[in-house]
């Protein structure tokens, strides 16, 4: 609908045109002066006597002066002229426009001057107060001003586009470090409250239901065996180098369960009830071992 809304004025906007042009025709055959300012020279006896018609006269002028190109080809290029420029300056206001909202740097693209343009284009709109010459130079001036706006207004769009993508960027690499930090604290909470006694037990109740099928009355003999060794704390340590839930002897036994075997609650507990399973079976047979010898 906007481009048919175009087209119609464009349409319009030449018929005005071609209009002016014709009742203004007399004047330029008669205008010595205005003939002058294109290198050539009008006598008397080429204007029409009176009475005669002579429908040739206005474009024998116009061929001499305008290079053989007729009065309504040179209007209509006016009105094109025109349409074209007001397109360039409403695209260059309103990415300007949106530059500035958006307050981004855009230092990298000089704006878009269309002060000029804008002028040139007043003074096509108002064709009828002008000298068809005026209006075919001034035309052409617009057409290589609009060029111009055109091609600032292409190097700032492509200096906001970068900026925006940039900013998108930053905003993504910020996101990303929020949910890092997020898991990181998470996590962190996580250990924390697997580190606690509480913790370490439904802990270890899980991981021996999951791996080895062991139900509630071995985790009661797990949690006689582990009370009596360390407390369920994973920073015990006993001089004899017995270290943390389980009290592997040498605590660093417990590396082949994870790395983090002096911080990770749940990395000792893995690493004992392997142990309790390659060595007596069940967390109960261990318990009973325990019990008569007093280490298991």
């Amino acid at each position: 609908m906007l481009q048919k809304t175009r087209a119609l004025r464009r349409a319009s906007d030449a018929a005005a045109a071609r209009a002016t042009v014709t009742a203004r025709t007399p004047l330029l055959i008669l205008g010595t002066a205005a003939a002058a300012l294109v290198g050539i020279t009008l006598t008397v006896g080429i204007a029409p006597a009176a009475g005669a018609e002579r429908p040739d006269a206005a474009s024998a002028v116009t061929s001499q002066a305008f290079g053989a190109e007729p009065l309504t080809r040179m209007a209509d290029k006016a009105v094109m002229t025109v349409s074209a420029g007001e397109d360039a300056v409403a695209a260059a206001d309103a990415l300007t426009a949106e530059v500035a909202a958006s307050g981004l740097d855009v230092s990298a693209a000089a704006p878009v001057d269309t002060a000029q343009l804008e002028d040139d284009l007043d003074t096509l709109s108002d064709r009828s107060t002008l000298p068809l010459l005026l209006v075919t130079v001034t035309a052409e001036q617009a057409a290589a001003e609009t060029e111009e706006v055109v091609s600032a207004t292409a190097t700032l769009q492509q200096a906001f586009t970068a900026a925006q993508e940039q900013k998108a960027a930053e905003e993504a690499a910020a996101e990303a470090a929020r949910v890092a930090a997020e898991q990181a604290a998470a996590a962190a909470a996580a250990l924390a409250s697997a580190n606690t006694v509480d913790g370490a037990k439904a802990t270890a109740q899980q991981m021996m239901a999951d791996r080895y099928g062991w139900g509630g009355d071995q985790f009661s003999c797990l949690n006689s065996l582990w009370n009596k060794e360390s407390g369920w704390n994973y920073k015990a340590y006993n001089p004899s180098g017995a270290t943390g839930i389980p009290q592997a002897l040498p605590g660093s036994k417990m590396a082949s369960a994870g790395s983090d075997w002096q911080s990770n609650a749940a990395t000792q507990i893995a690493w004992g009830l392997g142990y309790i399973a390659d060595v007596y079976g069940t967390p109960c047979s261990a318990w009973g071992h325990s019990q008569a010898v007093n280490w298991y």
